[in-house]
C-alpha cells in the first residue's frame, strides 16, 4: 500500500490505540475496500480489496457460526454487485446471478447498493439492501440473493419523490430486535417510512422533521433525511440527522423533536448511537449545505449522553487546525465493544478511531481514497 500511512507507529514499531478486543474495521472508499484488524491495541490493515471499485456499503454479519462480510461494490466497467466473504476477507464470492436486481416489469436497473443491513437474531438469514433507484430488497440467505419489497416500490407517494443531490436512494434501514415485522427506512429525498407488518405496507413518518427547501416546511413526506440511528436502551428512541436539523423520536418515528441546540451546526450527514449506553449518540456537524466542510473548519465529533438535551465536542487526539474532511452518512460508526470503539473516515482519506467511547482519538489511516462508509465489529 505504497503512499498510504496506515498507522501511527511508536518507537518500538507498534501502534498503540488503547485496550481493545479483537475488532474488524472495514473502510469502503472510492477505490476499494480496506480491512483493519485491531488486536489488543495493535492495528494491521490489508492491501485494498476490489481495486477501482467504489464501495458504498459494507455489513459485518456476526449472527452465524462465522462472521460474514457483505460488500456493495460499484465498478465503472461491470456495474454494481454484492459480494460476500466468510473468512474475514481472505476470499470473496460473487453470485453467478446478480444478488440484487430489479424485476423486468419495473423497468428499472440497479445503479448502486447504498445499504446492507443484517436483521436481528430473530431473523437469522435476513439481510436488507437499500438501493438507488430508491428501493428496499430483502434476502433470506444472508445476502446471497435478494427480492424486491414491492409495497415500498409501489408506494402511492412514489411518483412525487424527488431525487436529492446524491440521487434517489434508500440509504438507511433500521430493524427492531423485539419485532421482526418492524422495519424503518430513510429515503433521499422522500423521508422516513415505517412498516409494522414485515413490509406489506408503509407509512410516511416525518412529523416534526423540517424540509426547509420546500414551500411547506413540515410535509407528510419529501424531507431530505441523511441518517437514522437507534438508541441502545430504548428501541423506540431514534436519532435523525437531517438536511438541516438533528431530531429525536421517542415513539419509533411517529413524531420527531428538534435536538440540535448546542451544536455548532445542525447540518450534517452522519449519526451513530452508542452500542450499550442509553441516551448516547454521536454526530459530525458540517458547516452548511453550501459549504460542506466541518463546522468551524474543525474536525470534531459531538456526543450527547442525555438524548440530545446537551452536546459536547470530542477533541482529544483530533486535528487542532483548519480541517476540511467531510464525513459522509455511513462513514461514522461504533463497534459492539465495551467501552465502545467509535470510528469515522472522511473525504480527505483519513480514518480516526476511539477505544474509549469517543473520549480520545487516534489516526489509523491517511491518504486513502475518499472514505464512503465505515463499519466495525468485535470478531
Amino acid at each position: 500500500m505504497a503512499g498510504c500511512r496506515l498507522a501511527r507507529i511508536r518507537d518500538n514499531g507498534v501502534l498503540e490505540v488503547g485496550t481493545m478486543p479483537d475488532v474488524l474495521l472495514t473502510v469502503g472508499t472510492r477505490k476499494g475496500l480496506f480491512i483493519g484488524r485491531g488486536r489488543g491495541g495493535h492495528w494491521e490493515f490489508d492491501a485494498p480489496h476490489f481495486p477501482a471499485q467504489a464501495v458504498y456499503s459494507v455489513a459485518i454479519d456476526t449472527r452465524g457460526d462465522a462472521p460474514r462480510l457483505l460488500v456493495g461494490g460499484d465498478s465503472s466497467h461491470w456495474g454494481p454487485s454484492v459480494f460476500h466473504s466468510d473468512d474475514l476477507g481472505r476470499s470473496w464470492t460473487e453470485p453467478p446471478r446478480p444478488a440484487v436486481r430489479f424485476p423486468e416489469d419495473t423497468g428499472a436497473s440497479l445503479e448502486r447498493v447504498w445499504q446492507l443491513h443484517p436483521a436481528p437474531d430473530h431473523s437469522p438469514g435476513v439481510v436488507y439492501a437499500g438501493t438507488e433507484p430508491a428501493a428496499l430488497f430483502r434476502s433470506e440467505d444472508r445476502g446471497e440473493s435478494f427480492s424486491l419489497v414491492r409495497p415500498l416500490w409501489e408506494h402511492p407517494t412514489r411518483s412525487r419523490w424527488v431525487p436529492g443531490g446524491g440521487g434517489e436512494a434508500v440509504h438507511t434501514v433500521v430493524t427492531d430486535r423485539r419485532d421482526a415485522d418492524a422495519v424503518t427506512v430513510a429515503v433521499s429525498t422522500a423521508g422516513v417510512f415505517r412498516s409494522r407488518d414485515g413490509g406489506a405496507s408503509w407509512d410516511p413518518s416525518n412529523h416534526g422533521v423540517s424540509a426547509v427547501f420546500l414551500p411547506d416546511p413540515d410535509p407528510e413526506f419529501g424531507q431530505c433525511v441523511h441518517k437514522i440511528a437507534q438508541d441502545a436502551g430504548d428501541l423506540d428512541r431514534l436519532y435523525l440527522q437531517n438536511h438541516w436539523g438533528v431530531f429525536r423520536s421517542d415513539d419509533a418515528g411517529a413524531a420527531w423533536t428538534d435536538i440540535g441546540a448546542g451544536l455548532p451546526s445542525d447540518f450534517g450527514f452522519a449519526v451513530a448511537a452508542h452500542p450499550h449506553r442509553p441516551d448516547t449518540a454521536y454526530v459530525f456537524p458540517i458547516a452548511a449545505d453550501s459549504d460542506r466542510v466541518p463546522a468551524g473548519r474543525r474536525c470534531r465529533v459531538y456526543r450527547t449522553t442525555d438524548a440530545g438535551a446537551s452536546w459536547e465536542p470530542l477533541t482529544e487526539g483530533l486535528p487542532e487546525g483548519d480541517h476540511y474532511g467531510t464525513v459522509l452518512r455511513d462513514a461514522l460508526c461504533t463497534d459492539d465493544a465495551d467501552p465502545a470503539g467509535v470510528y469515522f473516515g472522511n473525504r480527505n482519506g483519513e480514518v480516526y478511531a476511539s477505544a474509549d467511547d469517543g473520549d480520545s482519538w487516534r489516526l489509523l489511516a491517511e491518504h486513502l481514497p475518499d472514505v464512503l462508509c465505515v463499519r466495525a465489529a468485535v470478531v
